[in-house]
């Protein structure tokens, strides 16, 4: 998939660097270092913008993609696994800025779920390399990578389930039943972020439908989740007969 816009993963931050005068100033060597290791992260994410997986690239065409000598990769990663695992957590960062972010839309109620999927749009188009890799090598060739992003997945559903229970939504399930229903919620704003990117006129009509259709998922997967009823295997100690 070909996305337009900033190709860096944080939407061009990256620069020259300007002292306090203004003028060009230069790098220290572990600003120089750190501008290279963030160099070979945004190669291997270019490169997989045009629809490659991570396990299609080599480590050559990442460091001539970056414009520095092989040998130099391995001054900031162990091996491409190394790179792949720095890229989820990069990219898990983006994430839980985003969970962070959607704290604050509000008290429980319809506005609520539209509100954070509109958060969750933005971000998407914010960000959409880093999107990209997570939603595409959860299934990607890597048992590494797939495990890492596994992990930061249950993480995520972990801080939103003790968002949802602190909203004192969903009470009555159990922890277990709610952190089902989180990932389940996860998971499918993991899948949208493709059809983000595909729009072809963002805020326009095809970008308001997109978001009627997701407020209408997870709508549908929290009243579900409410209707639900536990057997006692699901049920919490304090709440068995």
């Amino acid at each position: 998939m070909k996305v337009d816009g900033p190709t860096g993963r944080l939407g061009g931050r990256r620069g020259k660097h300007v002292g306090r005068s203004g003028a060009d100033a230069p790098l220290r060597r572990d600003e120089r270092k750190q501008r290279t290791r963030e160099g070979l992260m945004d190669a291997a994410l270019r490169l997989m913008q045009q629809g490659r997986s991570f396990t299609g690239l080599g480590l050559r065409e990442i460091t001539r993609e970056a414009g520095v000598v092989p040998t130099s990769f391995y001054r900031h990663f162990r091996d491409m696994d190394d790179l792949g695992l720095s890229l989820v957590e990069e990219s898990a960062i983006t994430l839980r800025r985003l969970l962070r972010e959607a704290r604050r839309v509000g008290q429980p109620g319809p506005e609520l779920v539209r509100r954070s999927v509109e958060i969750y749009f933005a971000h998407v188009k914010q960000r959409p390399l880093e999107f990209l890799f997570i939603a595409g090598e959860r299934s990607g060739g890597s048992p590494v990578i797939r495990k890492a992003i596994r992990r930061e997945i249950d993480y995520f559903s972990a801080e939103l389930a003790q968002d949802v229970r602190h909203l004192g939504i969903m009470t009555d399930l159990s922890q277990r039943m709610t952190h089902l229903v989180c990932e389940l919620v996860t998971t499918t704003m993991l899948n949208a972020a493709g059809e983000v990117l595909d729009i072809k006129q963002p805020s326009g009509d095809e970008e308001a439908e997109l978001v009627e259709h997701y407020v209408r998922q997870l709508t549908i997967i929290f009243l579900g989740a409410m209707h639900w009823k536990q057997s006692k295997s699901d049920m919490r100690p304090d709440m068995r007969p």
